[in-house]
């Protein structure tokens, strides 16, 4: 099956989504939802299956591409989940990279991040995208599971799993001991998150659509931040402005970009939210800065 546009939906449907995708809504009240756009022939089933996630869309890099080394490791995170694995991939030339945390959504480590991570390694950094799901089992194979996975995990306990995670880059024999931070919904929160209560182990992050930190933390931060926000994206949009203005107070390196008539969740290309001119050149960006950042 193809993915479908946004524009191929109401943005209603897109938003119903959303607030499923986020857990404010439960699966029967999505589905009794979207009933009442199952019309002229078209399903409810159908109407799923339309906005599910198709991984099969998002392999840009193979596990086995030969321009990459990539492997499932386990590290430790004492005042986490105790051992948490991660995919680690990196170029296969050469012995130092900088690196990049890549930080998954509210469901684990999908495919998609998986593939995240190693489009990181095509482009020359050591990438290291952890799942949060380990004590549970690990990412179950589909996102509603994952989602309801996620929501069962104590989320102090899981931010410590994403400080662990930086910590073992910054001291990884195959690192530079430059280290940055992409994620994307949740992750992007957390991006914001290790940026305020890791400064010295954090040298970029970027921030996709993540939760903003309590302004008054924000003078904590020491490394520059890329925000890449979207412009349908209300929720994370009414605190933008004042992060804004906190990290101006602050003195804060930062960029901030809005996509305009995008979703949340444009660079995830695997469901009609994702948005291909948006996410190739908030991709640019992010490979451009981390380059400006973390080789400098």
């Amino acid at each position: 099956m193809t993915r479908k546009e946004a524009h191929q939906f109401d943005q209603a449907i897109i938003d119903l989504y959303d607030d499923y995708a986020h857990g404010r809504l439960t699966r029967r009240d999505y589905v009794k939802r979207l009933a009442a756009f199952a019309v002229g022939g078209l399903t409810v089933e159908t109407l799923e299956q339309s906005l599910a996630p198709n991984y099969a869309l998002a392999q840009q890099v193979k596990p086995d591409d030969a321009r990459i080394v990539s492997e499932m490791i386990t590290y430790d995170s004492p005042h986490g989940g105790g051992k948490i694995k991660g995919l680690l991939a990196r170029p296969a030339k050469g012995e130092k990279f900088p690196a990049v945390l890549v930080i998954h959504e509210n469901r684990g480590l999908n495919p998609y991040i998986q593939d995240v991570a190693r489009r990181l390694a095509v482009d020359g950094f050591l990438a290291l995208a952890p799942d949060a799901l380990t004590p549970l089992g690990g990412y179950p194979g589909n996102d509603d599971e994952g989602r309801a996975m996620q929501a069962r995990r104590d989320g102090a306990e899981m931010t410590q799993d994403f400080i662990a995670a930086a910590k073992w880059l910054d001291t990884s024999d195959q690192s530079t001991g430059k280290v940055g931070a992409v994620g994307f919904c949740y992750g992007g929160g957390v991006v914001n998150q290790l940026a305020v209560m890791i400064p010295d182990v954090i040298d970029a992050g970027v921030p996709f659509y993540g939760r903003q930190p309590d302004a008054a933390e924000v003078s904590k931060i020491k490394s520059p931040l890329m925000i890449q926000n979207a412009g349908l994206d209300k929720r994370i949009l009414a605190g933008a402005a004042a992060y804004e203005e906190a990290l101006q107070d602050a003195g804060v390196e930062y960029q901030s970009f809005v996509y305009e008539d995008v979703n949340h969740g444009f660079h995830n290309d695997t469901t009609p939210r994702y948005d291909a001119a948006a996410a190739k050149l908030a991709w640019q960006r992010t490979i451009a800065f981390f380059r400006r950042t973390l080789t400098s």
